[in-house]
């Protein structure tokens, strides 16, 4: 069908409240709706109806406290139908499985997404005490192994604008929160090829994360292994855990076009 042809079938309303969920990309995370009717040159009843019947499907939420709208879970839910069934997911998960065999710790793939990271899946060890199954989470970037991987090859000016340095909670006695001693560390971390969650966010729990990178050499996501601090020694970090996860970074890379 030509596309003279296909754009008499194009439906306003539908394109309407598509354009309105695109305002959702980027940094900001809530929009009211006088913003959207001004971005989108929209009647503000107009934008209350998209808002209703997005709101009703689950693709957009209202923040109570503030009255202004998000991005709802159905939204996160059709973004991971997509990526694993073309992207991140599906490249990464043969490695995963390959990391689970080796080191017997969970192992994740992950992203980040308006200023956290996002877990999209896990492949799970056959331990008895393990790490809780954190797919559909959204963690802190500053105290996570996967989080620290994905940031640590961005300029200042980059964490400015993914508003982390400003905003780094402490939320255990290891936490890092003083700004100059963050950005230390994450020169460090892209020096070395990986990260170490090294009891940061949880007490008890320790994690390595490396980035995985696109065709272009653009950090698209991370992988990472937790586990309880009593089986993640620094001995079996050194000797097994961290040379195991850094080569399934690189071989996902690769499976992303990276370095090809």
């Amino acid at each position: 069908m030509a596309k003279r042809e296909k754009d008499s079938y194009v439906i306003q309303s539908v394109t309407n409240a598509l354009n309105l969920l695109e305002e959702f990309k980027g940094d900001r995370d809530e929009l009211g709706v006088t913003e959207l009717s001004k971005r989108l040159n929209l009647h503000k009843n107009n934008i209350f109806r998209l808002l209703a019947t997005l709101e009703a499907k689950g693709y957009i939420e209202q923040n109570k406290a503030t009255e202004n709208y998000r991005l709802g879970v159905k939204s996160l839910e059709l973004g991971q139908t997509f990526i694993k069934q073309l992207g991140l997911v599906r490249q990464a998960k043969p490695f995963l499985e390959e990391i689970v065999k080796e080191c017997n710790e969970m192992a994740y793939i992950g992203t980040i997404r308006q200023n956290s990271v996002v877990y999209l899946h896990v492949e799970e060890a056959d331990q008895t005490v393990k790490v809780a199954n954190r797919v559909g989470w959204r963690l802190p970037i500053h105290c996570t192994g996967i989080g620290k991987a994905q940031i640590a090859y961005a300029s200042e000016e980059e964490l400015e604008k993914l508003g982390i340095l400003d905003n780094m909670e402490r939320f255990t006695s290891n936490t890092t929160v003083d700004r100059v001693e963050f950005i230390k560390h994450l020169k460090e971390i892209a020096k070395r090829g990986y990260a170490l969650d090294n009891e940061e966010y949880n007490l008890g729990v320790r994690c390595v994360g490396v980035p995985v990178r696109d065709y272009t050499g653009r950090v698209v996501g991370g992988i990472s292994v937790s586990g309880p601090s009593f089986r993640m020694t620094d001995e079996i970090l050194k000797g097994k855990i961290i040379p195991v996860v850094r080569e399934a970074g690189e071989k996902v890379s690769k499976r992303l076009g990276f370095g090809t």
